[in-house]
Formats: C-alpha cells, sequence, structure tokens
C-alpha cells in the first residue's frame, strides 16, 4: 500500500505542475478576457455583426471552458492534500485508497492540460480547416474516408465544439471522395495538426463478395483558419469561379438551383468548393475562406522548408503513412510516428482520439526541441 508521505509527495508534484500550467495559460489574463467579453456579448447591438457576434461568442465560450477546468483541477488537488490530511489524523485507510485514486485521476487530468501549454506555434491558436480525401483502394477508401470524417466530428461532439461542414464530395458506391469542415474553437489548429497525413485501414472488405483483407488510405489535411492580420491577397483574375448544383448520396438533389460554388486559384491550381448554405454569394464567401486558409498553410509550407533546406534536413514529412487502423486479422490502432496504440478501434472510430492527439503534439514539440539544438 502507498505510504502516507508517498501520497503527500505525489500531491505536492501535481500542485507544482498545476501552478506551472496556470502561469503559462496565465489565468488572471483570462479572467480579464472574459470580464470584456462578457461586456461586449451584453451589447444590445452585438447580433448586428453576426459574424463578430459568433467570434465573441464562441471565445468566450472557450475562456469559460479554460477558467472552469482550471479551477476544478486546482479545486480538486487542494481537497486531496485536506482529505490526506484527515485520513492521517484519524488512520483510515479507506480513506488514504480514496486518495491514492484521485490522485491517479488528477494526474491524467493535468497531464491533458499539460499538453495545451505545448502548443506555441505561429497558428496553433487559430480555428481550423480540416480536409478528408479518399485515397488508394477505391469503394473501402472512400467508406474509410467517411468514417474518418465521423469520427473527428465525434469527437469534436465530445468536447463540445462548434464544427460545420462546407462541402461533401459523395462518392458513387459508398463513401466519399473528399469533406472540408471548420472546427470553430480557438486551438483547434494546434491541437489537430498533428493528425495530418496518410491514414490506412486494413480490414474484411464489405464491398467485396469473396470476404477478402483489404488495405484502403486516406489523407487528413489541416489548415489554419486566416484572419485579418494575415497578408493573403487573392487578385480576382488569378480564380476561376464554377457554380453547380449540389448534390447528395445517390444523385439525390440538395438544391434545386445552382447555389454550389467552386473556386480554382488558377497559379497553384488549388480548387475548394462550398455547398452547405443555400445562398450561391454565402457558398462564395465560405469557399474563399477556405481558399485563402489553404494558401496560408501552402506559404507557411514554404517558409518551412526554407529552414528544413537550410538546417539540411531531408526527412520526409511527418505527417505521412501516420496511423493504421487494423480490423483484422487482430483490432489495433497504432501511430506510427510516436509507437501510442490501442486494442479498442471501435472506440477510436467514434471519437475517442484524445490520447493520440496528445501523443501526437508531445512528439512533435520533442522534434522542434530536437531540430532547434541542432
Amino acid at each position: 500500500m502507498t505510504t502516507t508521505l508517498e501520497l503527500a509527495e505525489a500531491i505536492k508534484d501535481l500542485d507544482g505542475k498545476l501552478r506551472s500550467i496556470e502561469a503559462v495559460l496565465d489565468v488572471a489574463k483570462l479572467r480579464k478576457d472574459k470580464a470584456g467579453l462578457e461586456e461586449a456579448a451584453s451589447a444590445p447591438d452585438l447580433w448586428d455583426d453576426q459574424a463578430r457576434a459568433q467570434q465573441v461568442t464562441s471565445r468566450l465560450s472557450y475562456v469559460n471552458s479554460e477558467i472552469n477546468r482550471v479551477e476544478g483541477l486546482r479545486g480538486r488537488v487542494d481537497d486531496a492534500s485536506l482529505l490526506l490530511e484527515l485520513a492521517e489524523a484519524e488512520d483510515d485507510p479507506s480513506a488514504l485508497t480514496d486518495v491514492a485514486e484521485e490522485i491517479t485521476k488528477l494526474r491524467k487530468s493535468i497531464d491533458e492540460l499539460e499538453v495545451r501549454t505545448l502548443l506555441s506555434g505561429d497558428y496553433d491558436a487559430r480555428e481550423a480547416l480540416v480536409s478528408v480525401r479518399s485515397g488508394a483502394g477505391g469503394v473501402d477508401a472512400a467508406d474509410f474516408a467517411e468514417m474518418l470524417l465521423r469520427m473527428y466530428l465525434r469527437w469534436a461532439e465530445r468536447h463540445g465544439y462548434p464544427t460545420e461542414v462546407y462541402d461533401t464530395s459523395y462518392a458513387e458506391e459508398a463513401g466519399l471522395k473528399s469533406a472540408t469542415f471548420a472546427v470553430k474553437v480557438p486551438y483547434a489548429y494546434g491541437t489537430l495538426s498533428v493528425e495530418a497525413g496518410t491514414h490506412r485501414l486494413v480490414r474484411i472488405s464489405p464491398f467485396d463478395n469473396q470476404g477478402r483483407r483489404q488495405t484502403s488510405f486516406a489523407a487528413i489535411e489541416v489548415v489554419p483558419v486566416v484572419e485579418q492580420t494575415d497578408d493573403i491577397e487573392i487578385p480576382e483574375d488569378e480564380i476561376r469561379v464554377d457554380v453547380y448544383r449540389a448534390s447528395g448520396p445517390g444523385g439525390q438533389g440538395v438544391n434545386t438551383t445552382d447555389s454550389a460554388v467552386r473556386l480554382t486559384h488558377i497559379p497553384t491550381n488549388i480548387v475548394v468548393s462550398c455547398q452547405n448554405e443555400r445562398s450561391q454569394l454565402q457558398n462564395k464567401a465560405t469557399a474563399m475562406v477556405v481558399l485563402k486558409a489553404k494558401l496560408l498553410a501552402r506559404k507557411q509550407a514554404e517558409e518551412a522548408a526554407k529552414i528544413d533546406a537550410l538546417r539540411g534536413d531531408v526527412a520526409g514529412s511527418w505527417g505521412d503513412q501516420m496511423r493504421s487502423y487494423v480490423l483484422h486479422p487482430y483490432q489495433m490502432v497504432k501511430d506510427l510516428r510516436t509507437e501510442h496504440e490501442t486494442g479498442n478501434p471501435t472506440a477510436v472510430l467514434d471519437g475517442d482520439i484524445d490520447g493520440f492527439i496528445e501523443a501526437g503534439i508531445r512528439w512533435r514539440k520533442q522534434r522542434e526541441r530536437a531540430a532547434s539544438e541542432s
């Protein structure tokens, strides 16, 4: 059994780690931000500008969540310390067991919060645009792409993060050719950027009447949402605009007008689409947001490539072939970069991916430190 002294040391360690996290997150500033946002949210003309109103309410929800999370952990650490004193005074073994169990839970929660402090990149605090695209593997790959879209939307739902699907291109037989959606919460980009790369699925194909094992692939792209401070200007003559009728599974019409919009950036041949709004103008505006985000990510990648060239970094992209989902002949999901794995792919595909994301963020931070020291 763990001794009282060991439990006291464990609580002391957790208290120190939490204090470091509180300092990095700057809880005092968060409280100040909360007061300002609450004042802005109570303004009678707030919803005259819907885009700004959504930004204010989303930011307020995020700040409240962060403050409540930190304050909740602080209260639990203090309560654990008090409970340990009472258990020691009353010589109560069952109370000591309760303290030990709470310390285990606290350590997990504080480690999860510590990951947030590792998100310090230029765009990490941004909202995210995520694209899912089917790769090699035919209809199985299209089905896998749809499984991954659901996985990320379920992950966001579990956390209470608002999402919006901008475009969905369905495959002929089943699944998706591609889809793009936004995760509208601060730090969504920094959090999800470690999910970018090629995902691989191995299973008995439900589309093969001979029941053979099939390997299929899907690609995930994650880019930060562009803000007004970003220098991303696109001349009108560099964009080709096509309009078409939105469609759903089976070719059924979603709209009866040509409201869906496809933008092609001629210099780079980047193509984006949006069909979630009924208005052609709204779809064009949303597609432009996605296009600017992809151009910002391209600019960021070019700058990173220059730095890597100066360092002599010739390693392939860390995002490529980053995770395998095996459903047959055994059950396992494994990240090929971090070695993090689980034997429960059903839970993972239902959105339980926090362990993979946290391992990815820590792995990336270690790589950045190693690169800066070389």
